[in-house]
């Protein structure tokens, strides 16, 4: 029965999961570069206890043990007792992968139980010896409690510091309910809670105790915080399953006239002294506990929508919008005049909740660049590299889709970067450059779409090289690689199966990544541009549409029928005389503004007979494809229109030159166009 309870909060657990070990991943990293910082430390040891209650509350065991162990090795480093070695990060790094393995396998319907973890525990527990002789303050405080609930002379010097630092101290003893189920997750609630609201002390029995179960229906929290009694009281008893919470306030004048044990008066005569010197660093990060109390009433103002009912809710929207067109198309062929301004109101109102849902969407491409870091420093350590990693415009926003697509095509470039652009240290100083290189990752709003720009200050491509492997690959001929540019040489990297790899590894040389990426943004409608200059680095442009569901788009005719280019990819549509065609190489050209424009007839290539082919004047459509830009001989320019993308299905998904389909305002269905595989068919 409490299986079946449970399994109803699994999607938030995956979800805050998730979180946390995205926020352990950032706390480690920052940890990495200095690890004597006890408040990274210290927000590391809180997303992990928080991480291990929430396991423990799923009966996720191997998840819990594992994240305790991770836990206990950071809490040797936060009392001293063991400072972190470089050996313990890496064993840090592969605890923290091993949960989001385990993570993934739940996801997918599986558990934690096949993941053996118990050779990671050990070893983290072994890096971590815990002398007697030097207990945490908590523990020693437990164990000097006289009998019969009192507090120690050590508790007086708690309650004293306290309230020097402008909290109360209070003991919380808490009563839960005798038909609680789940007695060691509601103990993990209060705490949660009270650690949210201040800081805790002590608990009995102790935090172990509380996470095992350990304990009949009732225990206690020391608790110093600004709170009053009220305030915590409140915060306790809405939690599920809690019976009462008596909150009684500690003082130390009182608890001082309490008898102490003989040796007591040392430790406590200490206590100030050791206290004395840390108290200004101590006193400064205390106003912070409010504010965790603000971010957390700002929290509850946000819900979590799963993406599913978000993409039911776009194509509701979708379909309001071919609805609208529809209507929009009958009242002008009727001449309804007496309709124009309802008609003019209800495409205010679509158009409004149309940019509504499209902004519920949307997410920060942080959601991807946010595993970067960790790519990078894991990468540098494999391939023995020192790279910064710069990112820049992490706030830009792209509809969640297109960064779930985005992210491996990413990693691909990311991976390429560091194998073949940046140099070894060694090899970088030898050629003037900082030991240190530069990768950097950085997304920009343009126009109606969004820039992600991966550039780096490697070695770059030599496009001698790549002619070179052309012609020995038979891609190119001899007198073709003569009189080919540097650019257009480097643009060979992005062909099929084109790899510059001297042997196949685990991050390239296997034919599949520059094209892959190429590939990739293209099926999204984007563009993708490559420029790099050899010793001075590669900058690889994406261009991206900020949504895949509704876009504005030209329609054109073709002969008889009727297609749609998405704006994304026209630069701009121009009429050109018969006479100004001219024909170079056997291909027709034009001039563009000084410049060579080769032109394309579109119904030879999507063999549509154009029944108007001798004409005076052609209309034309200037596509840019990377560098390079292209007209497109058309029947006609009919004009912009927003449409709503569907899919063809899986029988017609695989046509080339084609994206989708979408319904017009008269009714009919018109294809949708990828005219950037157009270009690379008959380059």
């Amino acid at each position: 029965m409490a299986d079946m309870d449970m399994s109803q909060y699994l999607g938030a657990f995956l979800d805050e999961t998730d979180d946390n070990v995205q926020r352990l991943d950032d706390f480690l990293l920052a940890l990495e570069k200095n690890m004597v910082d006890m408040d990274v430390i210290n927000e590391i040891f809180r997303a992990a206890h928080t991480l291990k209650g929430m396991a423990g509350t799923m009966g996720f065991t191997n998840m819990m043990g594992l994240t305790h162990a991770m836990e206990d090795r950071l809490d040797a480093a936060r009392k001293g007792t063991r400072p972190l070695t470089e050996n313990d990060m890496n064993l840090l790094f592969k605890g923290l992968d091993t949960l989001q393995e385990m993570a993934d396998t739940i996801r997918g319907g599986g558990n934690d139980a096949h993941i053996d973890v118990s050779d990671m525990v050990s070893q983290l527990r072994n890096e971590a010896p815990a002398p007697a002789a030097a207990q945490a303050p908590a523990q020693a405080a437990a164990q000097e409690a006289p009998a019969g609930g009192g507090v120690s002379s050590q508790d007086a010097e708690w309650a004293k510091k306290a309230n020097e630092e402008g909290s109360n101290a209070y003991s919380v003893h808490v009563t839960l309910s005798q038909s609680c189920l789940l007695k060691a997750a509601r103990a993990y609630m209060v705490v949660n809670r009270l650690e949210e609201m201040g800081e805790i002390y002590r608990a009995e029995p102790s935090t172990e105790a509380l996470e095992k179960e350990e304990f009949d229906f009732d225990f206690t929290i020391y608790v110093a915080t600004p709170a009053s009694p009220e305030e915590v009281k409140t915060t306790i008893e809405k939690i599920g399953d809690v019976a009462t919470a008596e909150v009684v306030e500690v003082k130390a004048d009182e608890v001082q006239a309490a008898p102490a044990p003989a040796a007591a008066p040392a430790p406590a005569a200490e206590a100030p002294a050791q206290a004395a010197a840390p108290v200004p660093a101590a006193e400064a990060p205390k106003p912070a506990a409010p504010a965790k109390k603000d971010s957390a009433k700002k929290g509850t103002q946000t819900v979590r929508v799963d993406i599913g009912r978000l993409d039911k809710l776009m194509n509701l929207v979708g379909e309001l919008v071919i609805s609208r067109a529809r209507i929009e198309r009958l009242v002008q062929e009727a001449r309804l005049r007496q309709f124009d301004e309802t008609l003019s109101q209800l495409g205010r109102i679509s158009g409004d909740i149309q940019e509504l849902v499209t902004k519920l969407r949307m997410v920060p491409v942080s959601f991807t660049f946010d595993r970067f870091p960790r790519l990078i420093r894991d990468l540098c350590k494999q391939l023995n590299k020192n790279v910064e990693l710069v990112l820049e415009g992490e706030d830009t926003e792209l509809d969640r889709t297109v960064i779930d697509e985005i992210g491996d095509p990413m990693v691909h470039l990311i991976r390429n970067s560091m194998d073949h652009g940046i140099e070894h240290p060694e090899e970088r100083k030898a050629l003037g450059k900082p030991e240190k290189g530069i990768l950097k990752i950085a997304a920009y709003q343009e126009g109606s779409g969004v820039v992600i720009e991966v550039s780096d200050d490697g070695a770059g491509i030599d496009p001698e090289k790549v002619k070179k492997k052309a012609i020995e690959r038979g891609i190119i001929d001899a007198e073709r690689a003569a009189i080919m540019s540097d650019d257009e040489a480097t643009q060979i990297v992005l062909l099929p199966g084109f790899s510059m790899a001297k042997q196949i590894t685990d991050l390239s040389g296997r034919g599949v990544g520059m094209d892959a990426v190429k590939t990739k943004v293209e099926q999204l409608g984007g563009q993708f541009d490559l420029v790099s200059k050899k010793n001075e680095g590669t900058h690889v442009f994406i261009r991206l549409p900020l949504t895949l569901a509704i876009v504005l788009s030209l329609l054109i005719k073709v002969g008889e029928e009727t297609y749609a280019i998405s704006l994304e990819n026209v630069e701009e549509t121009i009429m050109v005389r018969k006479e100004d065609i001219k024909t170079v190489h056997g291909e027709p050209t034009t001039l563009l503004r000084g410049e060579v424009l080769s032109l394309n007839v579109l119904g030879n290539i999507l063999g549509t007979e154009d029944l108007e082919q001798d004409r005076d004047e052609y209309p034309v459509v200037v596509v840019k494809i990377g560098k390079n830009k292209i007209g497109f001989i058309v029947s006609q320019l009919i004009g912009q229109q927003e449409i709503v993308i569907k899919s063809l299905g899986k029988f017609l998904a695989k046509i080339d030159g084609i994206t989708g389909g979408t319904i017009l305002g008269d009714g009919n269905v018109a294809l949708i166009l990828d005219v950037a595989s157009f270009y690379s068919t008959k380059g």
